[in-house]
């Protein structure tokens, strides 16, 4: 009976989590049993061509992280009293938005008297979607504008098993869209998934497997010249390109997923990450699992990108198993780390 009540107090736990490891400052509100009592957040978006830079990103979350904190309050109907931890990412991402969501975090623990759990971004990720989904064991594919990674449970740890040898699929979307002048909004990967649905003419681009881990800068390298002189001489069109660079950019991922199936005896995939989003990416990956017996398991926009919810229940998991970050360790990196 002890047992019942004290699990049943621990599914009462509540957390404040803040995400901002890139350009997306979110808070959200989250309890034990995984329930979302509130999840906003806000997207820096730059004009067409260009990229976020760390300093501007930073301002943008400086100026919509309190704001967010009062709206995720009142959505979730909380208040600092129920809080029983503040979670923030500590990395891997970029620094200077990293260390605004550090220094709230540092500030309200001493204004409410509440200790702080430091996340892993990637974990993060993992540990939302497999509480959405439902996923037990999966291999996990993590794409996003800064990771790209093959990841499954083994011995107590999260392991990689492939990765990029370079950037990101995101960053090497993000890119390509630059050299198009797509919008950023909502992003320009979405916008290159809008584009490459009515591409037509598939165009042969470089397709860089190396044993578990895939290449993406030799592929963007080539688009923005190669590629693009096609387009100058009527050969293509930009949907041709957005459908050609998705295809190849996808099926390098499939392989290598499917690869660390075999290696895992796993039949079950989980994608996470803003990339995961992709509905072609997700429709190319049930195929493959499908094929093998399996099941593909996906989040949509609210849980796949960047968001307060995945920090805040990744660290409310750490909290009730007696982990916390001492006030002279809640800093964040001066730039990215790469996750061990």
């Amino acid at each position: 009976m002890n047992l019942v009540k004290v699990e049943s107090e621990k599914k009462r736990m509540i957390a404040l989590g803040f995400e901002g490891s890139a350009n997306k400052i979110g808070v959200g509100v989250v309890t034990l049993d995984g329930t979302i009592l509130s999840n906003p957040r806000h997207t820096y978006i730059t004009p067409p061509g260009q990229g976020f830079l760390p300093r501007e990103t930073a301002q943008h979350h400086l100026h919509h992280v309190l704001p967010l904190v009062r709206s995720t309050l009142e959505t979730a109907n909380v208040t600092p009293d129920d809080i029983d931890c503040i979670c923030y990412t500590k990395g891997p991402g970029m620094g200077a938005p990293l260390q605004v969501s550090a220094v709230v975090v540092r500030v309200l623990s001493q204004l409410w008297k509440k200790p702080i759990v430091a996340v892993n971004h990637c974990v993060a990720h993992i540990e939302m979607g497999r509480v959405v989904t439902g996923a037990v064991d999966p291999v996990v594919l993590y794409v996003s504008g800064g990771n790209t990674q093959v990841i499954a449970f083994s011995e107590g740890r999260y392991r990689i098993f492939g990765e990029t040898i370079d950037i990101a699929v995101g960053n090497c979307l993000d890119r390509f869209a630059r050299v198009l002048t797509l919008s950023n909004d909502p992003s320009p990967g979405y916008n290159i998934e809008q584009l490459a649905k009515k591409g037509e003419k598939f165009i042969d681009i470089p397709y860089v497997v190396k044993g578990m881990d895939v290449s993406f800068s030799g592929i963007l390298s080539y688009i923005e010249t190669t590629a693009v002189e096609k387009l100058k001489n009527n050969e293509c069109t930009p949907a041709d390109l957005c459908y050609s660079l998705q295809e190849t950019l996808f099926a390098m991922l499939v392989e290598i997923t499917e690869r660390a199936m075999a290696h895992c005896d796993s039949k079950d995939v989980l994608i996470v990450g803003g990339v995961g989003y992709n509905e072609r990416l997700q429709e190319m990956m049930r195929t493959m699992c499908s094929e093998r017996g399996g099941r593909l398991f996906a989040t949509d926009d609210r849980y796949c990108i960047d968001n307060g919810a995945m920090i805040a229940y990744t660290g409310l998991l750490e909290f009730a198993y007696g982990a916390s970050t001492p006030l002279e360790d809640s800093t964040s990196p001066s730039g990215s780390e790469q996750m061990k």
